[in-house]
């Protein structure tokens, strides 16, 4: 008997003492290898499957990759957002210089956006994390989160007009072209009818305005990327200016009442994935009635569901869990694909002149600043009021809410990210309305 137990002692120490297998997607590194081989040599002798079938295993493995690149590169991983930058710009680079064959790039960029995954991924993380919240919690935050945005927009139009002044390039100018399209809600919701309401009112060409606003946004996205990862850093080592993913600094009293989590049900999950994908569906349904965002119509369908009870709770749990398992094994791929899809390199390179980093770098610092000092009075924590009222105002709507949130660490942020971006974006288009007024 003693003998045993000293072999048993013996197999502890020396397990103690070993160090854990290297893995990546959660596999041994030999098995990942020959997943890899098998994808990079199809997508290289150009017989990677068309679709989604084709489209997930090359954006999983170019994501896996890149994003252990980046989680382990020194500066990189402590101050610009480690993985997730490296995964998006990477990819960015790679298509736009073709390292990916030019056919596997249309794959993925098809998959994106004529396949709606980035449609599917954000419907999950939407719906998932609402109806996972505390319903006290929810209406709280709720009520107090306008005056956040309010602050982080009027910092950072603010800041963009004096320091245009002062540098030369014009008040009116820095704020109309520069701050009003960063903070607009990205390209399609923000930049483009932006554009026709300025060329309706001033006379000029619309496109010719969009040349001047589209490597703004690219860039302050490019930015907001950059400081959230900054802002997690500064979350980490000052815990007082953090809730570490928390929004209220009332929360964990809110939360102490939660019910206890389910276990992982893959039939409940079956559940969230149809509630995220039918909440979808209602969003398009109703805008073709309200003139909103789909996105914005879905957050205040699935808010009310959650606010006045109407799903049995093991239905959110269900949607919680798929919402989990989306995010835990889709997201680097999801990067993968904002990169070659959404992110232009060259615009954002091309854009690089002293004057116009330099305003749009005071129009990122005047949203983190304002939405985080405003948030904190209204019992918000500052980093994450910082990253969800002012970065996922200023960056490129629902690719950019992904890649900040995911940058920051905060993924489960997702429903005040797109309220940044679809009804602070439509706020903005009422506010640059407003201003043309007073400019012109």
């Amino acid at each position: 008997m003693s003998v045993n137990v000293s072999l048993s002692e013996k197999d502890a120490a020396q397990k103690a003492f070993e160090k854990p297998e290297y893995r990546i997607m959660g596999m041994p590194l030999p098995l990942f290898a020959a997943l890899a081989l098998v994808v990079i040599a199809a997508t290289y002798l150009g017989v990677l499957p068309k679709g989604m079938v084709g489209a997930i295993p090359l954006m999983m493995v170019v994501g896996a990759v890149l994003n252990e690149v980046g989680n382990k590169t020194p500066i990189v991983k402590d101050y610009f957002g480690g993985g997730p930058i490296v995964v998006i710009f990477a990819s960015a680079a790679f298509a736009a210089y073709g390292v990916f064959p030019q056919a596997s790039s249309e794959i993925m960029t098809n998959f994106m956006k004529g396949e709606g995954f980035l449609n599917f991924y954000i419907a999950a993380l939407i719906t998932g994390s609402i109806l996972g919240m505390n319903r006290k919690l929810l209406i709280k935050a709720a009520v107090r989160y306008l005056p956040a945005i309010i602050g982080g927009v009027v910092a950072a139009l603010g800041l963009a007009g004096i320091v245009g002044a002062l540098i030369g390039y014009g008040a009116k100018k820095a704020i109309l072209y520069i701050a009003l399209p960063i903070m607009g809600g990205g390209m399609g919701a923000g930049a483009v009818p932006l554009a026709q309401i300025f060329g309706g009112s001033l006379g000029v060409d619309p496109a010719d305005m969009l040349s001047v606003m589209v490597p703004a946004v690219a860039l302050g996205n490019a930015m907001a990327i950059v400081v959230a990862g900054i802002l997690d850093k500064i979350g980490k080592n000052n815990k007082k200016l953090s809730g570490d993913g928390k929004l209220m600094k009332s929360q964990e009293a809110e939360m102490g009442s939660q019910e206890k989590r389910r276990d992982l049900d893959f039939k409940m999950m079956g559940t969230g994935l149809a509630l995220s994908t039918a909440f979808f569906v209602l969003g398009c349904l109703l805008g073709k009635f309200i003139p909103l965002h789909q996105f914005a119509l879905m957050i205040l369908s699935v808010a009310a569901v959650k606010a006045f009870g109407v799903l049995p709770r093991e239905f959110e749990e269900g949607a919680a869990q798929w919402f989990g398992f989306i995010m835990a094994n889709l997201t680097p791929a999801l990067l993968v694909g904002i990169g070659v899809a959404y992110t232009d390199i060259n615009q954002v390179i091309n854009s690089l002149n002293v004057q116009y980093v330099v305003l749009v770098g005071v129009t990122i610092l005047g949203a983190t600043i304002g939405s985080g000092f405003v948030g904190s009075f209204f019992g918000f924590y500052p980093i994450e009021s910082s990253i969800t009222a002012g970065l996922c105002m200023a960056n490129m709507g629902g690719t950019g809410d992904v890649a900040v949130l995911s940058a920051s660490k905060r993924m489960e942020l997702m429903p005040f990210a797109q309220i940044s971006s679809r009804i602070g974006g439509a706020f903005m288009l009422i506010l640059a309305t407003a201003l043309l007024k007073i400019f012109t």
